[in-house]
Parts: structure tokens; sequence; C-alpha cells
């Protein structure tokens, strides 16, 4: 391979620009007779919180004509345990990791932030789709204020970058963006899952036990790529991971001229356990097929149709 595949997410270098999506890949030990960790641009793990959480009832996962709803209800060992049970074997394998973490106040997500400080992690992505138990259920990620709260409590402990998860549901998906990125973010993870439900046609019964669940997969990829898009185009110094419905080596490169530094492979996962490995080197093959001399110089090279208001 000639391409140059190395990325920057600000101060973050990553080998490539082929990261796993928080909540398809745990903490990679489960993947690692499939993929070599290491050979991945970073591996983002399943959501940490301040306490253990068993996770919300079972059914839990509904597939969908392209695409997969799930109400895992954050189920994760606690950061304590995750620090001594599963970050010393991404260290040994030499893992780039990113620590995805939640909680249900501001409070919650510092503690957690607080706790991974002089850890070995690189980054922290803030799951900012968690509901606000302080606030009636809000979801941090649909208002800029809330959102930018937590963020700016993370980045004062943080002693590594942190980059905000957002939500397409969100009205003004680029005034967040611009929120978080003012108080304190270094980049930003577009998008989490998108809110969704199934119905049993003949029995009428809803197919998840939490009723709600995030839609994942290939069905929400045109919308992923236009919030990256968008947010790019407002903010364009500022590093993004495209996330939503990667599979193939082409979503990765619409996921680059978008705008995103790096590309997140989660629901495909579960298809293909080999997939982040195949679009690395997929991503390569491609760059050199098509005479591109590196990952880094599609980023935001979309370009409108002749004629286009866009």
């Amino acid at each position: 391979m000639s391409a140059d595949l190395a990325v920057r997410l600000g101060s973050l270098r990553l080998d490539n620009p082929i990261v796993t999506a928080s909540g398809c890949f745990a903490s990679g030990q489960e993947i690692d007779r499939f993929i070599d960790v290491d050979r991945i641009g970073a591996v983002v793990v399943k959501s940490v919180t301040r306490a253990p959480r068993e996770g919300l009832p079972t059914p839990r996962m509904v597939e969908t004509p392209a695409g997969m709803l799930n109400a895992i209800g954050l189920q994760n060992p606690g950061v304590d345990a995750w620090l001594a049970e599963d970050l010393p074997w991404l260290v040994a394998r030499g893992a780039t990791t990113v620590v995805s973490i939640a909680g249900d106040s501001v409070e919650d997500f510092v503690h957690v932030a607080r706790r991974l400080r002089g850890s070995r992690v690189d980054a922290i992505e803030i799951n900012l789709s968690c509901p606000n138990v302080e606030h009636r259920g809000l979801v941090f990620a649909l208002d800029p204020d809330a959102a930018a709260e937590v963020v700016q409590g993370v980045a004062r402990v943080a002693d590594v970058p942190v980059l905000a998860k957002l939500s397409a549901d969100a009205s003004d998906v680029v005034g967040v963006a611009r929120a978080v990125v003012d108080a304190g973010a270094a980049g930003l993870t577009l998008i989490n899952t998108v809110l969704g439900m199934a119905i049993d046609p003949v029995s009428g019964r809803i197919q998840l036990a939490n009723g709600y669940g995030g839609l994942s997969g290939p069905a929400i990829r045109p919308i992923a790529v236009r919030v990256v898009h968008q947010v790019h185009t407002a903010l364009p110094d500022v590093p993004i991971v495209g996330c939503g419905g990667v599979r193939t080596v082409e979503d990765v490169v619409q996921f680059l001229r978008a705008g995103a530094s790096a590309v997140a492979v989660g629901t495909g996962t579960f298809v293909d356990p080999f997939a982040a490995a195949t679009l690395r080197d997929g991503l390569a093959a491609w760059l050199d097929r098509h005479g591109h001399p590196s990952a880094a110089s599609l980023v935001g090279t979309a370009t409108p149709r002749r004629g286009s208001v866009a």
C-alpha cells in the first residue's frame, strides 16, 4: 500500500481512520479472534458509567429493514471494574483506546472522567444521548446548554482529548455542536442512533421491552452523512468521527468527503466481525486505485452538483 492512512483528531494521531463504534464492540476482547485491535485506528469501548448497570429487560434488540433497533440500557461493569479488568488488556495489546462515558447527571460524567485521569486511555467520548434524570428525562444532546454543561465539566477534569457524541434528533445539531466545542470538546462524533420503534403487526405487541430504541445500520447512513456535512461546513476546523450505517469502503469515503476525519463501524460488526479490518485494507486499496495520496486528503472534499444550491 502506498496511500497514507494516518489521520488526526486534534492532538490524537490514528494510524488509520477506521474506529469501532461504542456499544458494538464491547472492550475488544470479544472480537479479538477476528481482528487485531492494535491495527485499527482506535477501539471506542462500550459506554462506562459511575456504577455498574444491568441494563434494560429483554427483548433489547430487534432487526429492522436495513438496520437494527436496540435498547440495551448502558449495561456495563462500572468505571472501577472497567479500569481494573478491561483497560489492562487493551493497553497490553497496544490498542488506541477511546472510552465512551455516560451518566444521568453532570456529576456522574465528571466522576467517571476524574476516575480515568492518569490511566492509559487516549481519549474520552461523551455519550450525550443519555437521559438527564435531574431534568425530567431530557436527553443532553438535544439541548445546547445541557450538553455544554456536561462537556465543560468533563473537559475541566480530563487529561486527554474529549469528543462529544451528538444526536441527529436535535432540532439544531449545528447549534449543539457549536455549544459543546465552545465548552471544551476537542472533536465530535456524529451521530448516535436515531430513536425508533417496532410493532408486531399480528399481535400488536411492541417488540422492544423498553418500547423505543436506537435505530442503527445502513438505514441511518444518509442522515449521518448529512449531519457530518452540515457540521463540518459550519465548523470546518473541528475534527469529526463519522458514525452511522458503515458497511462498505464507499460508505467510509462518503463520510470522509462529507468532513469526517475518522469513521466508525458499529452494527456492521454484527454482520461481519472482520468488518473493521476489511474496511481498513479496502480503503487503502481504494485510495491507490483512485490516485489519492492519503485518507486525510479526502476530508471535506464533497462538491455540489452543477446548478445545486447545496
